[in-house]
């Protein structure tokens, strides 16, 4: 009737829905790279032990996270040209990993992964001025 679930499990699933709600918006975009970088990981060490189903699962979760996660919360109003060239580079990074689970190539998996890093490291940037800042708002 219920599905058996280990105190691990269990205790990840408490801890990303603590995470979750605790978040601010812009903390929310860094966990959705975080959650896109494993299902990769995942997917690459299920890719390497020939686990195709497996596979398939955490490339299908690294997709539908950058497709209805990160694309998902563009404002193409606000975000203008930034917002089309990241709409578009999301586009690409979906494509991609079609692709990679076709074709099994890790090394498609590894292209998609640098450009998530990258741009986590610029949202993770951008975040840590954000609070410089407002630390010196509070500080004047």
């Amino acid at each position: 009737m219920y599905a058996a679930m280990n105190p691990i499990s269990a205790y990840q699933r408490v801890s990303v829905e603590s995470g979750v709600e605790a978040a601010n918006p812009h903390k929310l975009i860094l966990m959705l790279f975080e959650g896109a970088q494993e299902a990769l990981a995942k997917a690459k060490m299920h890719m390497h032990h020939n686990e195709i189903a497996e596979k398939g699962e955490m490339l299908s979760k690294a997709i539908m996270i950058i497709d209805h996660g990160l694309k998902a919360s563009l404002d193409m109003n606000a975000g203008g040209d930034i917002a089309l060239k990241l709409q578009a580079l999301y586009d690409y990074m979906t494509n991609r990993l079609l692709i990679a689970n076709m074709q099994n190539d890790p090394e498609i998996i590894n292209e998609v992964n640098n450009l998530l890093n990258e741009l986590y490291g610029a949202w993770k940037t951008i975040g840590d001025s954000n609070e410089s800042l407002s630390e010196n708002a509070n500080v004047i």
